[in-house]
């Protein structure tokens, strides 16, 4: 079975188009980028230039799919008032950079209410994504809520969290997931067999549907299983193991869903985890 809709995260170092020429020396189908500086609220002014380049790049490197994350800092989950608007304006600022990049979606973790109950963040999410739908009527740019490995008080770790978050939203059709296998495996979904990861895509189904997965991360986890600890490895080389990623990258059902790494990037890994991952697929 081929599959050509596989690829990594990467940098948007030295200008946003930088990223498919690096997606494309990987061995990369689709790449996953941030939109602007992470680990920043403030970020200039998104030029004609920057889009054009990009989108330039894009073509000439054969990047099927391009798709973002937004910021760390970003927090639609939070009970807090000032840090809930501050995250749903920069949130609505990098859809508004992914709709002119032409990007598919954009993904998104659930957040954490911090010290409020979990039903606040579930709440709080749910009302931060209205918000955001509100004010981008018309993009095609869609939104992704991750899986998370529920670290903290971050909610998004169980599939019924997701469901409680999809059912508040007043425009679902425009709402998607990403699932990242590190997170559900340290969140407690036993992915590691055939059977684990049949179980695993089986609850899924009946929580939220199958067809609303939209993009896999897919990663190993340095930690084990229901540790609740966010720590990617390479493929094969951590708790989750090979089976899980042979299981996934033979599963029809998802050929064409676009699966990017988000592996560590030390030592140049990027092309030999989607080597390893191609090898399965075969």
């Amino acid at each position: 079975m081929a599959f050509f809709n596989l690829g990594a995260h990467m940098s948007i170092a030295g200008g946003l188009y930088r990223a498919c020429e690096r997606g494309r020396e990987a061995g990369c189908d689709t790449i996953q980028i941030f939109v602007k500086n992470q680990r920043q609220w403030r970020a200039g002014r998104l030029e004609p230039r920057d889009v054009a380049d990009f989108r330039a790049a894009r073509q000439t490197h054969g990047i099927r799919t391009a798709f973002a994350h937004d910021t760390y800092l970003i927090n639609m989950a939070s009970g807090d008032a000032a840090m809930w608007k501050k995250s749903v304006d920069a949130f609505v600022d990098e859809l508004g950079r992914c709709e002119a990049l032409g990007l598919a979606s954009l993904v998104t973790h659930p957040g954490s209410p911090c010290e409020e109950p979990e039903a606040v963040g579930i709440r709080q999410m749910a009302k931060g994504l209205n918000a955001a739908l509100r004010r981008t009527k018309g993009y095609a740019t869609r939104i992704l809520l991750e899986t998370t490995a529920g670290q903290g008080a971050c909610v998004g770790w169980r599939f019924e969290h997701m469901r409680a978050i999809l059912d508040r939203v007043r425009e679902p059709e425009r709402i998607g997931y990403c699932l990242d296998t590190c997170h559900v495996f340290a969140a407690g979904y036993d992915i590691r067999t055939r059977e684990g990861y049949a179980a695993t895509m089986d609850a899924f189904d009946r929580e939220l549907g199958l067809r609303k997965i939209e993009a896999f991360h897919v990663n190993d986890s340095r930690q084990g299983l229901g540790s609740r600890v966010d720590r990617h490895e390479h493929i094969g080389k951590g708790a989750i193991g090979l089976e899980a990623f042979r299981c996934l990258m033979r599963d029809s059902r998802f050929k064409d869903v676009p699966k990017v790494i988000e592996t560590p990037k030390e030592n140049d890994m990027d092309p030999v985890n989607l080597k390893i991952l191609r090898d399965l697929a075969s």
